[in-house]
């Protein structure tokens, strides 16, 4: 199975993984948002649409990066030295500004099982971050002489999903403690910034000394 990576790899990207989708931000919010107002059904629905928007990513990071290494590994590597440059740039804002986690009841009626996958999906898929994002993440877990590189960004991409849709439904199961108790606690909050921080900056300088060789 080439398209499976090394398991350091798979453990360090496993970590990252895991540590972003702890990290209250629009998705955790949207998520208990509409848990508090419509019910952990539609939650959950929510939350199966902002999977199927990562799927959308994935294919397109996978594909489009693949035929970039082909056009140009000297291009790809440049990605890379921009998506480290965009690691450190969030590890930075972390520290600055920190998690946030603003949760209003939504108000609006009962949607149908559609609108709520809809809502999810297009919260990820019409966000720029999201896009920035994944197109400088994964570049971070692949080599650029690597044969199986696409099926890699592939194989990464799903499992990100297999990581963080488990936790996005464990928030929706506890969203009416777990809001509460975030914002009560806010030094448990600015432990996952500087966790969050620490682990990206470990990733971004990792591959610039990775391209200095």
């Amino acid at each position: 199975m080439d398209f499976v990576p090394s398991l350091p790899t798979l453990l360090a990207f496993a970590a990252a993984s895991l540590l972003l989708a702890a990290t209250p931000g629009p998705d955790m919010t949207l998520s208990i948002s509409r848990t508090l107002a419509q019910g952990k059904k539609a939650a959950l629905l929510v939350v199966l649409g902002t999977g199927l928007g990562i799927v959308v990513h994935t294919l397109l990071v996978a594909f489009g990066i693949s035929a970039l290494i082909t056009a140009s590994p000297t291009a790809f590597l440049a990605l890379k030295t921009g998506g480290a440059a965009y690691l450190l740039w969030l590890a930075i804002q972390a520290i600055r500004y920190g998690s946030s986690l603003s949760v209003t009841k939504m108000t609006d009626a009962k949607g149908s099982g559609f609108s709520n996958v809809a809502t999810g999906f297009s919260v990820n898929i019409l966000n720029p971050k999201v896009v920035i994002f994944f197109m400088t993440f994964l570049p971070q877990f692949v080599r650029v002489d690597d044969p199986a590189v696409t099926g890699k960004l592939l194989f990464l991409g799903f499992f990100f999903i297999v990581i963080g849709m488990p936790v996005n439904a464990l928030v929706v199961l506890a969203a009416d403690w777990l809001a509460a108790w975030l914002q009560r606690n806010r030094r448990v909050m600015r432990a996952i910034d500087y966790g969050f921080a620490g682990v990206f900056s470990i990733f971004a300088i990792k591959i610039f000394f990775t391209q200095a060789r």
